[in-house]
């Protein structure tokens, strides 16, 4: 069998979920769900939800934090979005995928059209599509050019959805494939595009599972083809992740994201929120880092960032946690962004290059602290806080879902923090 084949036989297996599998996929849900309830009123998010709109009123998938309901293809789209906008959403680190952005999204919208399932069928689904979605990254060995969590999201989503659909799965995979978009241009722009990627992905994921189960065609050797992902969006051998399929479960190895900003910048941000420095004692900070992370978070700190831009701003950011010991994203505004304390901190925060260029790697990093007295310090830091070896403290969580609790609509269903998976696959009664 080909990889592409095996890759299909998986997405169709019926898999009983390990028990430390099942736990992760369900901890990882409620994560997801919060960090998207969060977003619904995040800059952009209204003008997703009309967009949304315009494709058809009424529906019946619901759109997470908000009452109402649409069509699923734009429950998809609206939900896609208001997980990523905060970039608070979990991600497969080696992969460079946000696998449960689309997934969570697209396989929602395919419950709730269904009319619900039952827990252990829509936790295999999750799994299975955040399986793939990052074992498409984990299997590239190029830099990024094209928006991975969109490109292979919207495959892992995809298929994750024909589960609930009983689409074929040969032909949702192709039309996925067909319907892959996103380009890294909006992240060095730092515009709201790159959500909007997501939601799209997780729009077209909903899709191309509906018009496989209608019959229509997708291309059959879409990843290792010709004109396959393999040779158009990442280099890479599919066999090198197939080749552990149900063996290694991708899904336990996703970090979740303790602040909302760009993965890039978690591992300083952990290591200064754990130091407490005395903001008037630095003098500067440097992380030595590979030059991933300087790609994605060394913008320059000005003064009139956009939101996005700030979320990827790593100077911003640390003055941030120096300050307030949080990162918290009512703070990115322009009276804010004005405040020359910030300003000042920013200014003394810099990224250097060290001697990894793996074009992918995250790690090591090197935080060092020079103080005003001419002291200086060295920390190295082996896992970013939130990831599986540097997992949050009870204490940590929870100060995560409390945020996007706050931060989330007055009316958003409850279920969604106190009991995420009877809301995901709507068995509980009085759904809104």
């Amino acid at each position: 069998m080909s990889a592409t084949l095996d890759l299909i036989a998986f997405a169709g297996a019926d898999h009983v979920l390990p028990e430390r599998v099942r736990a992760d996929a369900e901890r990882l849900l409620a994560d997801t769900l919060a960090v998207g309830a969060a977003g619904a009123m995040a800059p952009g998010a209204e003008a997703i939800r009309e967009a949304a709109e315009a494709m058809g009123a009424g529906g019946d998938a619901r759109l997470i934090g908000s009452p109402g309901r649409l069509p699923a293809p734009a429950a998809a789209f609206v939900n896609g979005y208001r997980v990523h906008c905060l970039e608070w959403d979990a991600v497969h680190e080696p992969a460079v995928v946000h696998a449960l952005s689309t997934v969570v999204a697209a396989l929602g919208a395919a419950i709730d059209r269904r009319g619900g399932c039952e827990a252990d069928e829509a936790l295999a689904a999750l799994a299975v599509g955040v399986d793939i979605a990052s074992g498409l990254g984990l299997a590239a060995t190029s830099g990024l050019t094209f928006f991975r969590p969109a490109t292979a999201g919207v495959i892992g989503a995809a298929l994750a959805a024909a589960r609930i659909d009983r689409a074929p799965l040969a032909d949702t995979l192709g039309l996925a494939y067909s319907s892959a978009a996103g380009t890294m241009q909006p992240h060095v722009e730092g515009l709201a595009t790159l959500p909007f990627q997501i939601a799209n992905a997780a729009r077209a994921a909903v899709t191309a599972s509906d018009l496989a189960k209608a019959g229509f065609p997708g291309p059959k050797d879409a990843l290792e083809g010709e004109f396959g992902y393999f040779r158009l969006f990442d280099s890479g051998d599919l066999s090198t992740y197939t080749k552990d399929l149900g063996t290694i479960w991708r899904i336990s190895e996703v970090s979740v994201k303790p602040f909302p900003s760009g993965r890039a910048s978690h591992a300083a941000l952990g290591k200064l929120q754990d130091l407490a420095l005395d903001t008037g004692a630095v003098e500067r900070i440097e992380l030595a880092c590979p030059p991933l992370i300087r790609r994605l978070v060394a913008r320059p700190f000005q003064p009139d960032m956009t939101p996005a831009y700030a979320r990827l701003c790593l100077q911003w950011l640390a003055a941030l946690m120096l300050v307030d010991g949080v990162i918290d994203p009512r703070r990115f505004t322009p009276e804010h962004m004005a405040d020359e304390r910030l300003a000042d901190l920013a200014r003394r925060i810099a990224l250097v290059p060290d001697a990894n260029e793996d074009p992918n790697a995250l790690f090591p990093q090197r935080l060092t602290v020079s103080f005003t007295d001419g002291r200086s310090e060295s920390h190295e830091i082996a896992h970013t806080l939130g990831s599986p070896g540097n997992p949050l403290a009870p204490a940590q969580s929870q100060a995560k879902r409390d945020l996007a609790r706050d931060l989330a609509p007055h009316d958003a269903d409850p279920r969604i923090f106190d009991d995420p998976l009877a809301y995901f696959t709507g068995q509980s009664t009085g759904t809104p």
